[in-house]
C-alpha cells in the first residue's frame, strides 16, 4: 500500500451544523431588520430615517423587501451567492447613505460590520 505524500494537502472537514447555523444566522438577521421596516412599532424610526434620504417612503419598502429576500436567498445553499452578494450591496449602499446624504459617516459602522459578517460567513460557506 502507498501512502500519500506527507505534503499532500487535505481538505478540511465540514461540519453541517456549523454552516446550516451560519446560514440561519445571516438569513435570520437580514430578514428580520427587513421587517423592521415595515412594523408599525419600529418603522416611525425608519420613516424618519428614510425621509431624511429624501426618496420618499417607497424606498423603505423596497429596501425592507430587498434585505429579507438578500436574508432568504443567503438561507438557500444554491442561492448563498447571490443572497450574499444582494446583502452586500444593500450594506455598501447604506453606507454610503450614511457618509454622503445623512452626513454621518461615522454612522457607516453599523452596515459596515453587517458587511463584515456577510462576508466572513460567505467566505466561511463557499466550496473549498
Amino acid at each position: 500500500m502507498r501512502e500519500a505524500p506527507s505534503s499532500a494537502r487535505r481538505e478540511p472537514e465540514r461540519d453541517a451544523a456549523t454552516e446550516w447555523a451560519i446560514r440561519i444566522s445571516v438569513a435570520l438577521v437580514f430578514f428580520l431588520t427587513g421587517i423592521d421596516k415595515f412594523l408599525p412599532g419600529s418603522s416611525t424610526y425608519w420613516i424618519h430615517v428614510f425621509r431624511l434620504i429624501g426618496l420618499g417612503q417607497w424606498f423603505r419598502y423596497f429596501t425592507g423587501v430587498v434585505e429579507a429576500i438578500g436574508g432568504l436567498l443567503f438561507l438557500i445553499p444554491a442561492a448563498t451567492k447571490s443572497g450574499a452578494a444582494i446583502l452586500g450591496m444593500t450594506m455598501v449602499g447604506a453606507m454610503i447613505v450614511q457618509a454622503a446624504v445623512l452626513k454621518h459617516p461615522l454612522d457607516s459602522i453599523f452596515p459596515a460590520m453587517y458587511l463584515a459578517g456577510v462576508v466572513m460567513a460567505f467566505l466561511k460557506l463557499r466550496p473549498i
